[in-house]
């Protein structure tokens, strides 16, 4: 059981972890913060925070658990305004979708009490955002990520394995450049291809009329386009380096495929094609994932 959840950040994934925690039993008060104080008074108005921090810092003031469920590019500024009120009762947890960044951030701002933060990457969430749709079973079943490094106190990262398993997730652990890299051909890379795919189509003078036909395969394919923009923005941004080894892998998978059609290689091209089909029938979805 927790004292205080000091929350910054009150939309989805925040609200959605406050209200999990309140579901579980395992925190006795929320204090959220948001930049927009509108948020964080809608958060207390729906009950996924009990009482509204005019800042960062005093959402964490008393706190023994904070999470930062803010985009990855305000992580450092994040840390720096909640530092001077750190202590080694902490816990402190992200729920950001990329994270060297993020391990770089924390090391240069909080310095000797790095150990007490454990970065974190939920494998959930959705296409909408705030704290309306902040859902206590957001996190139910799903696959956390935690990427511990070399100053991370032993006894913080099983603390935060073990209330995330007490939400019910199941936990990986693994070194942030082999999420980064991982996340880079599993996640920003189809991000990415869904928003070119959209904007490619929605550019041509007949773009409409051709969306206007779509059935349930471009609607599947199509989904995380509607993803939130700046987020997508600032993971895009932040692990340039992994998204661009990516972007070459797949560029150079679609000028192989548009070279047998262009030359008529139907054999050759049925060939990559099953090999495509295989690989995708054999694909198993972490277990509890939506």
């Amino acid at each position: 059981m927790f004292e205080q959840l000091g929350l910054i950040g009150c939309g989805l994934m925040g609200g959605s972890f406050a209200l999990a925690l309140k579901r579980a039993g395992l925190v006795r008060r929320v204090v959220g913060y948001s930049k927009s104080p509108s948020t964080t008074e809608r958060a207390r108005q729906l009950g996924v925070i009990d009482i509204e921090a005019p800042s960062a810092l005093l959402a964490v003031s008393g706190a023994d658990l904070v999470l930062l469920a803010v985009p990855v590019a305000a992580t450092e500024t994040t840390l720096k305004a909640i530092r001077h009120l750190i202590d080694p009762r902490m816990l402190i947890l992200d729920v950001g979708s990329t994270k060297r960044d993020v391990v770089d951030a924390a090391r240069r701002v909080l310095k000797n009490d790095v150990g007490l933060f454990v970065p974190c990457h939920p494998i959930t969430g959705r296409e909408v955002s705030g704290v309306e749709n902040a859902d206590a079973g957001l996190y139910t079943g799903q696959q956390v990520i935690l990427t511990p490094i070399e100053r991370t106190l032993a006894a913080k990262t099983d603390q935060a394995e073990a209330l995330w398993r007490a939400l019910g997730c199941d936990v990986v652990r693994m070194s942030p450049e082999s999420h980064d890299a991982a996340f880079a051909a599993v996640s920003h890379l189809p991000h990415l291809i869904a928003f070119a795919l959209m904007n490619s189509i929605a550019a041509q003078p007949d773009g409409a009329t051709f969306m206007s036909l779509a059935g349930p395969g471009f609607r599947d394919f199509s989904r995380i386009a509607a993803s939130d923009p700046q987020v997508a923005r600032d993971v895009l941004i932040a692990n340039r380096e992994e998204v661009g080894a990516q972007i070459e892998h797949f560029q150079q998978a679609l000028t192989a495929l548009r070279q047998l059609i262009d030359s008529g290689q139907s054999d050759e091209l049925e060939r990559l094609i099953n090999r495509a089909s295989h690989a995708r029938a054999h694909w198993r979805l972490a277990p509890g994932a939506r």
